[in-house]
């Protein structure tokens, strides 16, 4: 980060960066957390993540009031103003990255009430990718890496092909055994939530390239999303 003439300019431009790695730190750990309670039938730590949302709103509030002061006391320029900016938008993806673990944990809590089916080892394996991306891109934005970024934007289809692949595994199991439909519907939606975070992952990908470079990624994202072109064959 540059050095200014005013040194509280800097000071503030620093502060404002350390919320947004603490923000998402915590988001990260949300989201962390509400996937593990659904691999380990852990009903507390779902409830631990529902009660923890809180913590991610005021931390989204404290960036917007950071850098709206910012804006109206310094006026930034250039860089400066992407910086601003961009801690405003990162907080904003975070805050959504929150609500979905949020929303993961609660459906956990339903889904530990029932027997354990094997699919829930799948959706471990996608909220992984997608914490492994999450972890990369806010490595990116504190290290104001524009390459690897990039790199976060580029593998956004790989966390849509597991989806797209547990998608179709989910609906050939209820149609195999319809008893299991409430249950797979859940995990549709916690699949479609977890999908949604590593949206907002590559989202700050590109907010974080625009902050290093100035520049803008291309407009069509890598997307591999498939499910609504999903199609059935009508059995003779």
């Amino acid at each position: 980060m540059t050095d200014h003439t005013v040194k509280a300019f800097t000071d503030q431009l620093e502060a404002l960066a350390s919320s947004v790695a603490q923000m998402g730190g915590l988001a990260e750990a949300q989201l962390a957390d509400a996937i593990d309670a659904i691999a380990r039938r852990d009903t507390g730590r779902a409830e631990s993540v529902v009660g923890g949302d809180r913590r991610v709103d005021e931390l989204q509030q404290q960036i917007e009031d950071q850098a709206l002061k910012l804006l109206a006391l310094r006026q930034p320029m250039a860089g400066d103003l992407r910086e601003t900016l961009a801690a405003i938008k990162s907080a904003s993806e975070l805050e959504r990255i929150g609500d979905l673990a949020k929303n993961i944990a609660k459906r956990a809590i339903v889904l530990n009430r029932e027997p354990p089916i094997r699919l829930t080892q799948s959706l471990a394996r996608m909220g992984g990718q997608t914490l492994g991306q999450l972890k990369l891109v806010l490595d990116a934005y504190s290290d104001r890496d524009a390459e690897a970024a990039e790199a976060v934007w580029r593998q956004d289809g790989e966390i849509d092909e597991m989806y797209n692949s547990l998608f179709r595994e989910l609906l050939t199991y209820m149609m195999e055994d319809p008893r299991t439909i409430g249950l797979c519907t859940h995990l549709l939606f916690i699949a479609k939530n977890i999908e949604r975070a590593g949206d907002h992952a590559t989202n700050i990908a590109e907010v974080v390239y625009n902050m290093v470079t100035g520049n803008n990624l291309a407009t069509d994202r890598p997307k591999a999303d498939t499910t609504s072109e999903t199609h059935f064959e009508k059995k003779a």
